[in-house]
């Protein structure tokens, strides 16, 4: 990464400067947010661990319940919030968040259940476990530069619900995964799961872009990418509940649990998207 990330910086002293917008620092809305997403995570991490009536579990729980009604309290009255209110408010904004949110916990559920599937399951090695994602990475790049040309042939809501149903489709496949199934039937059934966020993420970043002022697109940004790493940290925290108590390490009625829920979020956002965007 650091060779590209050099040649981006080099590039990025042709683009002219944006312009300055004098904002005030909203201290307090940063840090209900914070805390509210941090106590989030911890209960969902270590509910499965310790319990999810334990003490520090139903703490964390509160504190989250807590910093979110805070939040929004403070960000309805402050002179320029962090995240207005009203942005939130705009369905070409919700929407693309929702589903940011669950595209992201496939994704990353799927990754982190696949990565301990090979090698508590299957005996493999790290090494090899990660050579196993290798043609998925490449689905997932080659996927990308195909989806914006979806989406003006098609609009981006019907990309947006496609990747959906491709990823519903990826949790779903997964469910008959067992310790001796084919490692070339395995990897059959990765392809769904390389494609769906390849295909519906260019398209509900461009939505959300052109949904807001300019001023705002780095907010929005912002927020899709905070509410995406969420989204897949949640899906990590469930799924290693749900996998823990078998003696190999790795439950397979857990994992499938935790495919069904993810499967099920994904059906929602499809639906909102189908209903809630306008065709574009």
């Amino acid at each position: 990464n650091l060779p590209v990330g050099a040649v981006i910086l080099g590039l990025l002293t042709r683009v002219p400067r944006s312009p300055r917008r004098p904002a005030a620092l909203d201290g307090f809305g940063q840090l209900t947010a914070v805390l509210a997403l941090a106590g989030l995570a911890v209960a969902v991490i270590e509910g499965g661990h310790l319990g999810w009536t334990s003490l520090p579990v139903l703490g964390a729980g509160a504190l989250a319940v807590v910093s979110g009604f805070v939040f929004r309290f403070v960000e309805s009255r402050h002179r320029q919030p962090m995240i207005p209110p009203a942005l939130l408010r705009e369905r070409r904004v919700a929407v693309p968040l929702a589903v940011g949110f669950a595209v992201n916990a496939a994704f990353y559920g799927g990754i982190f259940l696949l990565g301990l599937y090979y090698q508590q399951l299957r005996g493999m090695s790290a090494t090899a476990a990660g050579l196993m994602f290798v043609p998925m990475s490449a689905v997932v790049t080659a996927t990308n530069l195909v989806s914006p040309r979806l989406a003006e042939r098609f609009g981006r809501r019907s990309v947006i619900v496609l990747g959906q149903l491709v990823f519903t489709a990826a949790m779903l496949v997964m469910l008959p995964l067992a310790g001796d199934t084919p490692v070339w039937l395995v990897l059959v059934l990765l392809l769904p799961l390389s494609m769906g966020g390849a295909v519906a993420v260019p398209a509900l970043t461009a939505l959300l872009i052109d949904a807001v002022p300019a001023e705002r697109a780095g907010t929005a940004s912002g927020l899709l990418n905070s509410l995406r790493q969420l989204g897949g940290a949640l899906a990590v925290a469930l799924f290693g509940s749900l996998l823990a108590g078998s003696d190999s390490g790795f439950s397979l009625p857990g994992m499938r649990v935790g495919l069904l829920a993810v499967a099920a979020l994904l059906l929602v956002t499809a639906g909102m998207s189908r209903v809630l965007l306008t065709r574009d």
